[in-house]
């Protein structure tokens, strides 16, 4: 009996994202920063989230973490393209509490790996919201385009967006 063998990730023409947490997927545009919804930081999506445990949607690096209020991480894939998970919005005024950070720039991390942990209601009581952006920051030159997947629940099982190379 012959078996086929699974092509491999790093050779497909383009990169598969799910969403890093689990809950409701919200279209960028409808965040309320307007730096998200006028997707000047980028393409993507948001999500409301179930829990406050953030995972890496693909193996990768670190390429910065927020040291002090860790509320944000930029994760690298092998082929260059980077993904801004930002969690909540204006949480960075927060200076780190009710964040805890699993890693530090420059750790390689798996996929589904545990990357970050967040009370949500601690943010929420502070007035912050928890809407987390999830986006592929503009300008990279590694990135032909992004396909927005239509899915109205996000886990790290299903493709979110896929980034065409």
């Amino acid at each position: 009996m012959f078996f086929k063998r699974k092509k491999k990730e790093e050779n497909l023409p383009y990169l598969d994202i799910p969403s890093p947490l689990p809950g409701k997927i919200i279209p960028l545009d409808q965040v309320e920063d307007e730096a998200f919804s006028s997707k000047a930081m980028g393409e993507g999506f948001a999500i409301l989230p179930d829990s406050g445990k953030v995972a890496a949607p693909f193996a990768g690096k670190i390429a910065h973490i927020m040291e002090k209020s860790k509320h944000a991480v930029l994760l690298e894939h092998e082929s260059g393209v980077q993904l801004l998970i930002h969690v909540g919005m204006n949480t960075v005024a927060l200076k780190g509490e009710g964040f805890k950070a699993h890693v530090k720039s420059g750790d390689r991390v798996k996929k589904g790996q545990l990357l970050l942990e967040f009370d949500i209601d601690l943010i929420r009581r502070e007035g912050y919201s928890v809407i987390t952006p999830v986006v592929v920051p503009a300008g990279q030159e590694a990135v032909k385009s992004i396909e927005q997947i239509d899915i109205a629940q996000g886990s790290l099982e299903e493709t979110v967006l896929r980034i065409h190379f």
